[in-house]
């Protein structure tokens, strides 16, 4: 029970500084991490309201996002961390602060079960065990990735806690307790689990052959972990299965160049605390303290040669594949994540710190601690001459790289007096632990601003839950952006969703009919124009505003309900945005003339395909075209890709379209006057694309026409569950029932009472046909992927219920044996003879 309890207290101290160090860091920088408030926040706020009763969906759907999106994919991504749940137990507006504390905990237990795993890697002193740790729980990948994705600090838990496995596959034991790491790893978070085993693999096998062991224990071990990892996956097949049908499903990613010239220099100037900002490459800093240990472990003679070699083989293997593509898009599934190539450096600073404990563990000698020191500097040298570092960097490797080899030197020259290996110790701690605050606090950006938990979002949250009218009509948080996730965020009905799970049928849909979108269709916007509001039932919607707040009310006269009918017909017509949008209306409402250029620089004509826009010269006039509408109309301009300026009816606005990563939504321009002319003119800053018929004039009370049709002969009564709708329309109806909502893969709706089929897609919308006449519609959705997850999950419990049971009663039938001694026979079998 002793050993037992100094252990529970020294993972408790490696969790508890970990975890105070990156509050203080964040405490003296006075900033949350970058990036939180963009994506974490929000799916946060989602699941206080998932978990309060207050979401329109549930966990299969939700009817906040893209105008209705799948979310069980999601929810597996953003909000599997165990400690997310605290939000629950915030006041929603206290996201940010959600968010910090689940990060903080992820933090200390994965600091925590490192402390424990160097432990199980070799016998040593407790407290340096502890001290070791704190490299790993604030790597410099902590502060600059993962502290903005909760979702990815499990991965910070997960490789200690499979390594842990793999330690027990050794020593052939807790095969049961095994698979369940295995499963609460890869059920948290199935990227960064992925990446978390196949490095615990790489321990393994550096264990396997780093001891002379008999043939048949090795296969035994290898097929113990084998059989684990495959049971402890199979029991996460929900997630897995969800998430692989969903990424199926998905918006592709846009083309990113994963690694640019950053050389050897970068590279290596990463190994060191506080690098400056510079190319793209791996954040791998485990601090100065675990520097030196590597570097200095193929100079200790205390390890095992063949021990040394194959650390550090291992650990040039994983480094060379940081630097070549191919093996980095290995990494991170065949697929380079925007935003960076990187999101993988914990597992090789995870790598690092094991390998540093094996040389402290064997008490490097003064030889050793002068090899690291060379190393370090030459290290820093390279980094220097290629990628400048800040003065913080060279003062920590001066003053600080001194304190510590003056304690680690004495921790071998009086290691046996226990009073200076304690003062040794403490002293490494502290100078270890101020190291990591000292790099993470330049690593956390600049200072809180305005952030997700303003005075002007929780007003913005306030005006849509007033507004609500759902499932009647919707209440759209846009055009105006807190987030890219505002419908999350403020708890309305709208267009704005940032997903790497974004059906493509979503982003489609919301791009042919007007809606921008961002990061190659992986975040789209609300729809900005009253016809497309029209055919998604929105009545109430935020616009920009003045302050405080920055936004305003604006609420519509009518809007027809969630279910529409469409009269039986033709095929839509798809030649441009506007006959999309009245294919789906079912009305003509716009003028859609022929531009004509009209002056500039002379636009080149590609067809149905487009224009082509030539740059505009500094200090000329831009590229124009002219039209002729109906007097007294509204004009509207589509750019979609238009890089420049747009000006036309007194308006000037600029457009940032970039093909295919940003397109621009549709633009109001202003009235027609009384003679029907619409001049636009584009200063474009490259040669740049425009469709062929960029302007589009709603007619004079045309759209308020079509409204009052839609909802006389629409749906009569609308009720809309968490992942279902059904809807009452008036009797004998014919044609296609439309619900406006992207027709993503696992809808399933009946007509009529009958039965329930995948519905047909009407340019991207749920189209249910009505047969000869329906009075109702009912439409159900499950995500793909989900039945067959449940399936092999029940599959794979009763295989790990059957081995634990089968198991116990094995151990219950042997003959009582002497624990010391099999306690030592299992240490023999893992690490060898301590030698030095």
């Amino acid at each position: 029970m002793g050993a037992r309890w100094r252990e529970a207290r020294v993972c408790a101290v490696a969790g508890g500084a970990a975890a105070a160090g990156y509050a203080l860091a964040a405490a003296l920088r006075g900033a949350w991490p970058p990036g939180a408030a963009e994506v974490a926040v929000p799916f946060h706020a989602q699941l206080w309201d998932l978990a309060h009763g207050r979401a329109t969906g549930d966990l299969l759907f939700t009817w906040n996002s893209g105008y209705g999106a799948p979310f069980l994919a999601d929810f597996f991504a953003h909000l599997m961390n165990p400690f997310s749940w605290l939000a629950v137990l915030l006041p929603r507006s206290q996201g940010q602060l959600a968010v910090f504390l689940t990060a903080e905990l992820s933090i200390g237990l994965g600091t925590a079960l490192m402390a424990h795993v160097l432990g199980r890697l070799h016998p040593g002193p407790h407290w340096l065990r502890a001290v070791t740790a704190l490299g790993y729980g604030l790597c410099a990948w902590v502060p600059t990735v993962g502290g903005a994705a909760p979702m990815w600090l499990w991965g910070l838990v997960s490789l200690p806690l499979l390594v842990l496995a793999g330690d027990w596959c050794l020593h052939e034991r807790r095969w049961v307790s095994g698979a369940l790491c295995v499963a609460v790893a890869w059920a948290g978070n199935l990227y960064t689990a992925a990446m978390a085993t196949a490095t615990a693999g790489l321990v393994l096998a550096v264990r396997l052959l780093a001891v002379r062991r008999p043939f048949k224990a090795a296969v035994r071990a290898t097929g113990r972990a084998v059989t684990l990892a495959a049971a402890g996956v199979a029991l996460a097949a929900p997630v897995l299965f969800t998430a692989v049908r969903a990424a199926q499903e998905a918006q592709p990613e846009s083309p990113v160049q994963p690694l640019g010239p950053s050389g050897l220099g970068g590279h290596l100037a990463q190994l060191l605390p506080v690098t400056g900002s510079g190319p793209p490459v791996p954040d791998v800093s485990i601090g100065l303290f675990g520097l030196l240990l590597v570097a200095g472990l193929p100079f200790n003679r205390r390890v095992r040669p063949r021990e040394r070699a194959l650390w550090c083989g291992v650990l040039a293997l994983v480094v060379l594949s940081f630097v070549r593509t191919p093996t980095v898009l290995v990494w991170h599934g065949l697929a380079i994540p925007a935003g960076g190539p990187y999101r993988v450096p914990f597992v090789l600073s995870g790598l690092l710190v094991l390998a540093g404990w094996v040389s402290l563990a064997h008490r490097p000698d003064r030889w050793t601690l002068l090899g690291g020191a060379a190393v370090a500097l030459l290290v820093a040298a390279i980094a220097a001459a290629r990628h400048p570092a800040p003065a913080s960097t060279w003062v920590l490797l001066t003053a600080g790289g001194g304190v510590l080899l003056g304690a680690l030197g004495t921790l071998e020259v009086r290691h046996t007096d226990r009073r200076a290996g304690a003062a040794a110790t403490a002293v490494l701690g502290c100078a270890v632990l101020g190291g990591l605050v000292w790099s993470a606090y330049p690593a956390l950006g600049g200072p809180a601003g305005a952030t997700a938990t303003g005075a002007s979002v929780r007003a913005a949250y306030a005006a849509v839950w007033q507004s609500a009218d759902w499932p009647r009509a919707r209440t759209d948080p846009g055009p105006h952006a807190f987030t890219p996730n505002d419908p999350l965020l403020l708890d309305g009905q709208g267009g704005g969703y940032a997903s790497g799970y974004l059906p493509t049928v979503t982003a489609l849909l919301l791009h042919d009919l007007g809606a921008g979108w961002g990061a190659g269709g992986r975040q789209t916007a609300s729809v900005t124009d009253p016809v497309g509001r029209a055919l998604f039932a929105v009545r109430t919607r935020l616009a920009d505003g003045p302050p405080p707040t920055g936004f305003t009310v604006v609420r519509a006269a009518a809007a027809p309900p969630l279910v529409t009918v469409l009269p039986p017909g033709g095929a839509p017509d798809t030649s441009s945005v506007w006959s999309r949008q009245e294919s789906l209306l079912g009305s003509p409402v716009y003028d859609v003339p022929e531009p004509v250029p009209d002056g500039g620089p002379a636009p080149t004509a590609h067809g149905t395909s487009g224009w082509s826009v030539p740059p505009t010269p500094a200090g000329a006039d831009g590229t124009a075209f002219a039209a002729v509408c109906t007097p007294g109309g509204t004009a509207y301009f589509h750019g979609v890709w238009f890089a420049g300026t747009v000006s036309g009816l007194g308006t000037v606005y600029r457009s940032d379209g970039d093909q295919p990563t940003t397109a621009v939504p549709i633009h109001e321009l202003g009235p027609v006057p009384a003679d029907g002319r619409v001049r636009v003119v584009l200063h474009a800053d490259a040669v740049t694309q425009v469709p062929a018929r960029p302007i589009g004039c709603l007619r004079p009370g045309a759209l308020e026409a079509a409204v009052a049709r839609l909802a006389r002969t629409g749906a009569t009564r609308v009720a809309a569950g968490g992942h279902s709708v059904t809807a009452a329309l008036p009797p004998g109806s014919t044609g296609t029932a439309l619900v406006s909502v992207p027709a993503a893969a696992g809808w399933t709706c009946a007509a009529g009472g009958g039965r329930h089929r995948a519905p047909d897609s009407v340019l991207g919308m749920v189209g249910v046909p009505l047969g000869a006449g329906a009075d109702r519609i009912d439409c159900s959705f499950r995500p793909p992927g989900l039945d067959e997850g449940l399936t092999v999950v029940l599959a794979s419990a009763t295989v790990i219920t059957l081995a634990g049971v089968l198991g116990r009663h094995r151990r219950a039938a042997r003959p009582p044996r002497r624990r010391g001694a099999v306690e030592r026979a299992r240490r023999e079998g893992a690490s060898g003879p301590r030698s030095g």
